[in-house]
């Protein structure tokens, strides 16, 4: 199996049991007690979106001083979800909407990063929030799950 497909069916079983779910603190605290930090699962997203990128089918985009890249489409392995994945070191991001919510995981890569207020690990942003994605203090892929693939970019 490759690496695109094993991140695949990594990604779809998580999501599988996000499905349905409420995008509120339960469901951070849920994966952060399913799929922690330093558990199995995490490091090997870590590793693969590593591989990923190296092999150029995730993170080819870049602006800003972001790798970016969307992963998996709404309607695919991640069920009704799409996937992102972005690379940050020391930057804020484009402001914008999640009119579905956010739910995403931090792999710190070097220094202490912090996406926004979160430490390394899962966070949840429900429908109708806005931010400024943001890492502080090092580097670190951002994977993220949008339901419905929804994002609205604000020009803010």
């Amino acid at each position: 199996m490759s690496a695109a497909e094993e991140f695949s069916m990594l990604v779809g079983s998580i999501a599988a049991r996000l499905e349905g779910v409420p995008l509120d603190d339960a469901m951070a605290d849920f994966l952060n007690r399913e799929y922690p930090k330093d558990g199995h699962d995490f490091r090997r997203l870590t590793e693969l979106c590593a591989q990923g990128e190296a092999e150029g089918w995730l993170m080819s985009r870049e602006a800003g001083g972001i790798k970016f890249s969307r992963a998996i489409k709404p309607g695919a392995s991640a069920g009704s979800f799409s996937v992102d994945v972005v690379r940050m070191e020391d930057v804020k991001g484009p402001h914008h909407v999640h009119t579905t919510g956010e739910i995403g995981a931090i792999m710190p890569l070097k220094g202490a990063p912090k996406f926004d207020a979160f430490e390394p690990g899962w966070y949840v942003y429900p429908p109708g929030s806005d931010h400024h994605p943001t890492v502080t203090g090092g580097e670190a892929y951002v994977l993220y799950l949008l339901p419905d693939g929804a994002i609205e970019f604000t020009g803010k």
